[in-house]
Order: structure tokens, then sequence, then C-alpha cells
């Protein structure tokens, strides 16, 4: 897709999405240091496209590809949750794994609501 794109994506990392963000911020609180951003992610349909063009949000997401890549990722990232949580010796209690599947499940539920 061209630099015309009107639509808004996910980035093909969704569940771990903010992650560079929460760096970023440690690091700028910690020592003072602001690392840039990138400037362009690959999203969730394959495109290459801004990050400004990204969201996380499900009620801001047009690109419908997307919205398909987002609602499996979470749904995929609760069931890891919920099945880690089970094997002995899980540093994730039950109920830290209920919320987190149920917040996932959740917002699985709100990608494919188009």
């Amino acid at each position: 897709m061209g630099g015309d794109d009107p639509h808004i994506h996910v980035e093909s990392k969704v569940v771990q999405g903010g992650a560079a963000v929460r760096v970023r911020n440690v690091l700028a609180s910690t020592f003072g240091l602001v690392g840039d951003l990138p400037s362009l992610v690959t999203a969730g349909c394959g495109v290459r496209v801004p990050y400004a063009m990204t969201s996380p949000r499900p009620d801001r997401v047009t690109c419908l590809a997307c919205r398909e890549h987002a609602r499996l990722e979470h749904l995929r990232f609760a069931e890891q949750v919920e099945r880690l949580s089970r094997m002995p010796g899980s540093v994730i209690g039950p109920a830290e794994a209920k919320l987190a599947v149920e917040r996932h499940r959740d917002l699985a539920e709100r990608f494919s609501d188009a």
C-alpha cells in the first residue's frame, strides 16, 4: 500500500505492541534518555505503515485484515496464559490468569465487531 492508505492498522505483534513504548518511558524516567519510536512498523495485514497509523484499540482499527489478525493474536495469547497457568510451578496464579484470559478474550471479541 502506498502513502495514501487511509486505514488505521495494528502492529503485527499487537499483544506485545506497547512494550517498546513502556521501555522508552522507563529509560526516559530513569536516565533521562529518550529513544526514538520506530517510524515504520509491520502491520497485522503484512504491510509496512507509519507507527502513527496504528492503534491497539479495537474501536480505532479500520483495516479488516488487521482486525482479524488482532482477534486471532488475542485469542492465541489467552489460550497460552490459560495453559501456562495450569502448569506445576507456574508464576501465574489462577486469579491472575483468569483476569488476563478474560481481558484478551474480550479484546478478541471487540476486534471481531466491525
